[in-house]
């Protein structure tokens, strides 16, 4: 299977990222690595970026990562840890890596940081997926 053919025909239809404004740095199976930047519109009453904003990001890496290795995945669990606020106009990465996998299970780990800081960690997902006996077809 082709990781990136995978992930272009997923994001063809995953409105949501593409409203988010989320670009494609990388892809590899079982690995992605995404970029976005904060925009006005995701800001919260605090004047920083909601953490909805931060967890959807992350939720898109790990989708992406997850079914880049052919089989359809669904995520069955999920969490995040914000670690520091976003202001407007922040651009952030997201990398996210298979740790472990079963025949039907797959652990993965995102971590976002800034794009210019990447020492500077923003938050930390962790997420399961089920692995269903469904392939994508590129």
């Amino acid at each position: 299977m082709n990781a990136i053919k995978i992930v272009n025909k997923m994001i063809d239809n995953d409105f949501f990222s593409k409203w988010l404004g989320i670009s494609i740095i990388e892809i590899k199976e079982g690995y992605s690595k995404l970029g976005l930047t904060i925009k006005k519109e995701m800001l919260n009453g605090f004047g920083a970026a909601h953490g909805g904003i931060t967890y959807s990001f992350a939720d898109s890496a790990f989708a992406f990562a997850s079914n880049s290795k052919g089989q359809k995945s669904v995520s069955i669990e999920t969490s995040i840890t914000h670690v520091i606020n976003l202001k407007l106009g922040d651009e952030i990465i997201a990398e996210c890596i298979c740790e472990t996998e079963t025949g039907k299970l797959g652990h993965y780990k995102v971590i976002v940081f800034l794009k210019n800081e990447p020492t500077k960690i923003v938050a930390l997902f962790k997420g399961m997926v089920y692995k269903t006996t469904k392939v994508w077809e590129v």
